[in-house]
């Protein structure tokens, strides 16, 4: 496959791509499961089960520490208190990944979606903790559409609203909900070894390429051929700043 590849939108997953939030999400999960009297689980163990959306997270987390299915009543207490410890502090050890700030805006040319199973409220808070609001021409969460990752609809939906088709279209996230997700939307996709969940699920995920580090994407991508000015392709629609609406 010839490189450097043209692209116009990147569309960029955020837990484990752009941020390491693994302390944050640990805390939070742990704070529900203490409440309702399990142990906490270790920090690699909540890496594992991350990528699929909070609920399933939490499902796959009552597994580990019980060896059953979990109930209903459960999963609503160890939600709850999880949101609002997420909520309350969404950042308090989250740190974005080494080369991200300088790589982002060394891509102006290109515009920027962000495509995640975190909630959209979740998401844009974040952003705007790490000063990253504006970069972004629409934000969707797993609560922003019917359906998530790996179905293809957020990305779907992304492409359109930033006016960009799939042949010039990227996805770079870190884990195998990523990949399908790229895939099933017909765009390339593109891997961060350095991420939650390393470079075999990746590969075995059939990921199109694998790269060690943000700053890399820098190596791989360059504007398409109609690109004029860097301000111009930039700019986020006025439209992308306010949060996203079902139907829009």
């Amino acid at each position: 496959m010839p490189f450097p590849r043209s692209c116009r939108l990147f569309l960029f997953d955020l837990d484990g791509t752009l941020i390491d939030s693994s302390e944050d999400i640990a805390r939070a999960l742990n704070s529900g499961l203490l409440k309702i009297g399990r142990r906490a689980l270790a920090l690699p163990d909540v890496i594992r089960f991350v990528g699929e959306g909070m609920d399933v997270l939490i499902r796959r987390a009552l597994r580990e520490v019980t060896g059953m299915e979990p109930e209903a009543q459960e999963i609503r207490t160890v939600m709850q208190v999880m949101l609002e410890e997420y909520h309350a502090r969404p950042v308090a050890s989250s740190r974005l990944y080494p080369g991200v700030r300088e790589t982002l805006a060394a891509l102006r040319w290109a515009r920027f979606g962000l495509v995640s199973n975190k909630t959209e409220c979740l998401c844009r808070r974040i952003l705007e903790a790490f000063h990253l609001s504006e970069s972004f021409c629409i934000v969707l969460g797993s609560d922003s559409l019917p359906s998530r990752k790996p179905d293809p609809a957020p990305l779907l939906k992304a492409m359109i609203h930033c006016g960009a088709q799939t042949s010039e279209t990227v996805m770079v996230g870190d884990s195998r909900t990523d990949v399908l997700a790229g895939k099933a939307a017909g765009i390339f996709t593109c891997g961060l070894s350095c991420g939650f969940r390393g470079r075999e699920e990746l590969a075995v995920a059939g990921c199109d390429l694998i790269i060690d580090s943000f700053a890399q994407l820098q190596e791989y991508f360059v504007p398409p051929s109609d690109h004029h000015s860097p301000a111009t392709e930039h700019a986020a629609p006025a439209e992308g700043r306010r949060a996203f609406k079902d139907g829009e």
